[in-house]
């Protein structure tokens, strides 16, 4: 049915490959991507040792070279890219899509290398180029963005007249039995946590010191959890697309360890993301030296654990959902909807930790619903535009279902 090109091969990219060889049945034909071509071969080995048969092609491709891109495309002819390589690198891979005739999906939204900034205008100012080449871009089909969109589609769709109030909450009670890690790309993961906080309330924007803002919230199955409120890029679209919406928040929890070392972190001054200069011994052991430029927060990601080799070792669950208040027949409604996944699960089926997974498997369901006709416009898109109730359907059946809470305290 499907002609997919996936570029990236880290973890998130693992498990939406192993959920795409599971569904040969839509995606027909499979190349993985990537810097590294050794990293595209031993994800096809992980894959094949496993069990499962099919012909996946590889190729080596550097992501922030449009040239490079359009040249792959052309000789491979996807009819959908799905990027899961670095969110800088998004507008090179929307380019060479218009330029070849390509659909794209990504997970995250555009940012710029130089400044940790998030929002959608870089993307959605693609809108107009896309529906003129009449193909398809979906924006943050991961978990949170992506399903937590899809779950507000869905409460809006059947359980409310208007949403008033919505809090996106993100626990991950797992443990890697590690000093210190992060669960996704370091250097992408500690830029988004130490930039200030954004929330959505009455129509305007406010700004919160970074972490400044937090409180216990209960989440199914594992208890309370410190929850901290972020700026995260899919309150930008909600608030958009369902303007009854007064207030719109996002909370994610995270250790006291954690938070220590991230404080010891920026501190040092490891978390910047400008060039410094540095003058470094020369590896020919002649006693040399040469001034050399790196970026802290760079080579701070070269010596941290590899998010893809947690798996092993992590216990626990992660948890994450949608709290809704709102109007349904004149009435206020409380409403929650959320997914628990537990670490161990995940390792298990696809050699990687939770938060990999969760936001792997949202991935190939938006491409399952592009190839099935479901999510098929052109243009630029946000998850909350199309149809919530195939996506989800699918998230039921590939291993990250979804319960209901009606009438309860949301404690926010």
């Amino acid at each position: 049915m499907g002609k997919v090109l996936m570029i990236g091969a880290g973890g998130v990219a693992t498990v939406a490959a192993f959920k795409i060889v599971q569904n040969q049945d839509v995606f027909t034909e499979f190349m993985i991507a990537s810097r590294r071509k050794e990293k595209c071969d031993a994800l096809v080995k992980a894959i094949h040792d496993k069990g499962y048969k099919a012909d996946i092609k590889t190729a080596q491709v550097d992501a922030d070279d449009v040239e490079q891109l359009k040249a792959l495309f052309n000789d491979f002819k996807p009819e959908l890219v799905i990027n899961l390589a670095l969110p800088y690198q998004d507008l090179t891979i929307m380019d060479a899509c218009l330029a070849c005739g390509c659909n794209y999906l990504d997970t995250a939204n555009y940012e710029p290398k130089d400044e940790a900034h998030f929002e959608y205008s870089w993307q959605w100012a693609y809108k107009d180029k896309f529906e003129k080449a009449g193909l398809t871009a979906i924006l943050g089909c991961g978990f949170d963005p992506g399903v937590s969109q899809a779950y507000t589609a869905y409460a809006a769709k059947h359980h409310f007249d208007e949403i008033h109030y919505l809090d996106i909450v993100d626990c991950n009670a797992g443990n890697h039995h590690k000093a210190f890690a992060t669960n996704f790309n370091p250097e992408i993961n500690i830029r988004e946590i130490t930039q200030k906080g954004l929330y959505y309330e009455n129509g305007k924007w406010i700004e919160t010191e970074p972490l400044a803002v937090h409180q216990d919230l209960t989440y199914p199955n594992i208890g309370p959890r410190d929850s901290y409120l972020m700026h995260h890029e899919e309150l930008e679209s909600l608030v958009k697309n369902y303007p009854t919406i007064k207030r719109a928040r996002f909370w994610m929890t995270f250790g006291k360890q954690y938070l220590t070392y991230l404080d010891c972190i920026q501190n040092l001054g490891m978390s910047r993301i400008d060039e410094i200069e540095y003058e470094a011994p020369l590896a020919d052991g002649s006693g040399k030296t040469a001034k050399v430029k790196i970026v802290p927060l760079q080579f701070l990601k070269a010596v941290l654990p590899n998010p893809q080799d947690l798996g092993e070792n992590y216990d626990g669950e992660t948890s994450i959902g949608c709290r809704i208040r709102g109007i349904k027949d004149g009435k206020e409604q409380t409403y929650y909807i959320y997914n628990n996944c537990k670490h161990q699960d995940a390792y298990n089926e696809t050699g990687m930790q939770g938060v990999s997974y969760t936001t792997g498997v949202p991935a190939m369901a938006g491409a399952m619903m592009f190839f099935k006709g479901l999510w098929r416009k052109p243009g630029v898109w946000n998850v909350e535009d199309f149809d919530p109730d195939p996506f989800l359907e699918v998230l039921n059946k590939q291993g990250l279902p979804w319960h209901e809470e009606f009438g309860g305290d949301l404690e926010l």
